[in-house]
C-alpha cells in the first residue's frame, strides 16, 4: 500500500495534511477571484470553488472560517491591490505634473497593477450589499483624495485640485467601462490630449516617449 503524500498548507508549523488536499489558501483565493470577475459574488460558493479545483471542499476550512471569511479576504485583496496601487501611483515622484497624470496611467494601462475587471465586480457586489458598498465608497474616497494631493503638489489650489482629481478618476474609471471600440495604438494617440485637458499643460515629448515605450513593453509580454 503506497503512502499518502504529505500535502502543503500555508502555516510551515502546523500539523502537514495527508490525503487528497492539493490546493492553498493562494489556490483557493485565486479561483474564487476568478468567479467573483466571471460570474458575480453568487457565485463564489465553497462547493463551486471545490469542483473548479476538483478538490474536497472540506480542504477549504483549514484556510477560512467560513465564506463570509472568504469575501472578506477577497475584498482585503481587492483594496490592497487595486486602491493601493493608485494611491501609489499618485504618490510617485514625477518633475512635472503631466508626468505624475502617466504615472497614473501607467497602473490603469497595466492589468497587472490594476485589475478593471476586478474593479468592476466588486462595484457590482456593491449594488448587492451594503457593506460593500460602504468599503467602495471609502476606496474611491481614499483614491481620489491620493490624487487631489498629487495635484496640489504641483500647485493647484485645494478646490481645483479635488475638482482635477474626480475628473481624471472617474475618466480612467468610466473609460473601460463604456467599452469603446478603440485600439492600443489608437489610445495612444490620444495621451498627449487627454494630459492637456487634465492638467492644462502640455506634457513633455520625452514624458510621452517614455510612456510610449511603457506601454509597448507591456504589451509585448
Amino acid at each position: 500500500m503506497s503512502q499518502k503524500p504529505v500535502l502543503h498548507r500555508d502555516d510551515p508549523d502546523a500539523a502537514p495534511l495527508t490525503g487528497n488536499i492539493k490546493v492553498t489558501r493562494e489556490d483557493w483565493l485565486k479561483q474564487a477571484m476568478e468567479v467573483l470577475i466571471r460570474d458575480g459574488v453568487e457565485r463564489v460558493k465553497v462547493l463551486t470553488l471545490a469542483e473548479g479545483m476538483e478538490v474536497s471542499r472540506s480542504s477549504f476550512y483549514w484556510y477560512f472560517k467560513s465564506r463570509k471569511d472568504l469575501l472578506a479576504a477577497l475584498l482585503q485583496q481587492w483594496e490592497e491591490t487595486n486602491t493601493a496601487i493608485i494611491v501609489a501611483q499618485a504618490e510617485a515622484p514625477a518633475e512635472t505634473i503631466t508626468g505624475a497624470v502617466l504615472n497614473v496611467f501607467r497602473c490603469t494601462t497595466n492589468s497587472d497593477m490594476f485589475d478593471t475587471a476586478l474593479d468592476f465586480a466588486v462595484r457590482d457586489w456593491a449594488r448587492r450589499s451594503d457593506d460593500v458598498r460602504r468599503r467602495l465608497e471609502a476606496s474611491d474616497k481614499r483614491r481620489v483624495a491620493a490624487l487631489a494631493a498629487m495635484f496640489a503638489r504641483y500647485g493647484f489650489a485645494e478646490a481645483e485640485a479635488g475638482i482635477r482629481a474626480k475628473v481624471l478618476y472617474f475618466q480612467q474609471i468610466g473609460y473601460d467601462l463604456a467599452g469603446l471600440d478603440e485600439g492600443d495604438e489608437f489610445r495612444l494617440t490620444q495621451v498627449g490630449g487627454y494630459l492637456q485637458v487634465f492638467t492644462g499643460a502640455a506634457p513633455q515629448p520625452a514624458e510621452l516617449a517614455d510612456f510610449e515605450d511603457y506601454c509597448r513593453r507591456y504589451w509585448a509580454m
